[in-house]
């Protein structure tokens, strides 16, 4: 829990929120023509397709409450989506659940487990991580234990020690990683999980921009042929999906979640009761979203080249970044290591607003988040900025 978590007087204080932090710097940016372009935040800036639009405005579910766990089409979409991307077969009736996004599951989780296991009060997370994995340990009351990375940023499973294994309520892991784009050992992650009755949950948001080799899932064995569809491996384990990245669908806030039928169960039951409803427009706009793969293969393109150009961009100010095995972030070291200097030298130079490292762990402090998230005119104009 951050320092200054509790306070005598008024009880919990939360810290400011990362990219809050960012604001006062803004201005460095106004002596360029066009002003700022804002890589802070890995917002999607392309539109969404003519048909998901139609289904988002023609479903006539307006006035009635959604199924919290997600109509029957949308969870009958995602299971054929897991089959046809992810080559796994889940049962869209009982290891299918819906989410508003994925961010306030993400951050909802611990409690909800806490509250299933009250005995337990830790989460394993990435060392360098997505910031709402800490924070959801920290709002539930819990324990937030950072688990290391390699070189390759992937999650260093024997580095967790028996202690913390034995209060996990749950391991965290993403693959592809935000923001290193590392990709971990998921058959691995899952069977620590099993032999240590801890819960994995895999966010997998960035799966469709796997850049080495193909998506990975946690829903499956290592081994096992991609190429056909087999049973998913579900048993301790669960992997959450969103529509916000594939499909530039952040604002319309809908995800899935499959896995564990038992685990998968216990957060249906506990989240109905809690409102947690994907609004009905939303869930038929996803339905249209699943069903269409041409938009997710070009949107594959644009991101592969602009992370290609942004690389050449930031290697001028200081070593030039490699590119990701997944996602769709550059982790950019920067020069003396030091993360906000080189943000104020981005937005100086080419008016670009990126994220200090530390916004994803302290372990990150020396490198810089910067989102391949500007359209192809916008990153003309950066370019231009540069003579």
């Amino acid at each position: 829990m951050h320092t200054d978590a509790v306070n005598a007087d008024v009880g919990y204080v939360p810290p400011p929120y990362p990219y809050d932090r960012l604001d006062e710097l803004k201005p460095l940016a106004d002596r360029h023509d066009g002003g700022l372009v804002d890589l802070s935040i890995g917002t999607p800036v392309d539109p969404p397709t003519p048909a998901v639009l139609a289904a988002l405005g023609g479903s006539d579910s307006e006035r009635g409450y959604p199924p919290s766990i997600g109509t029957p089409e949308l969870r009958e979409a995602a299971a054929r989506w897991c089959a046809a991307r992810l080559g796994v077969q889940v049962d869209s009736g009982t290891e299918v659940a819906a989410t508003i996004g994925s961010k306030e599951f993400v951050a909802g989780l611990p409690h909800w487990l806490r509250l299933r296991t009250p005995e337990r009060d830790t989460v394993l997370i990435p060392e360098v991580s997505y910031p709402s994995y800490a924070m959801g340990a920290e709002l539930a009351g819990c324990r937030a234990v950072p688990v290391p990375a390699d070189e390759h940023w992937s999650i260093q499973l024997d580095a967790i020690s028996d202690a913390d294994a034995e209060r996990a309520l749950a391991l965290w892991v993403n693959t592809p990683g935000n923001p290193a784009g590392g990709l971990d050992d998921l058959d691995a992650a899952a069977r620590w999980g099993r032999e240590r009755d801890v819960p994995v949950f895999s966010d997998e948001c960035y799966a469709e921009f796997t850049w080495d080799g193909p998506p990975r899932t946690i829903l499956t064995q290592a081994g096992v042929d991609t190429a056909a569809v087999v049973r998913a491996t579900v048993d301790g384990v669960v992997a959450v999906h969103s529509l916000s990245k594939r499909s530039n669908l952040a604002g319309v806030r809908v995800g899935f979640y499959a896995g564990d039928p038992e685990l998968v169960h216990y957060l249906r039951e506990v989240r109905k009761h809690a409102g947690f409803m994907v609004p009905g427009p939303a869930q038929a706009a996803a339905v249209a979203a699943l069903a269409d793969q041409v938009h997710v293969a070009e949107q594959r393109e644009r991101y592969r080249n602009r992370l290609e150009r942004l690389a050449r961009i930031v290697g001028r100010f200081g070593p030039e970044p490699a590119l990701p095995r997944g996602g769709f972030y550059l982790w950019a070291p920067a020069p003396q290591g030091d993360a906000w200097a080189f943000t104020r030298t981005l937005l100086t130079e080419v008016g670009i607003l990126v994220s200090p490292g530390e916004f994803y762990g302290s372990a990150a402090a020396d490198r810089v988040r910067v989102a391949a998230v500007l359209t192809d005119d916008a990153l003309d104009m950066v370019e231009s900025r540069l003579s």
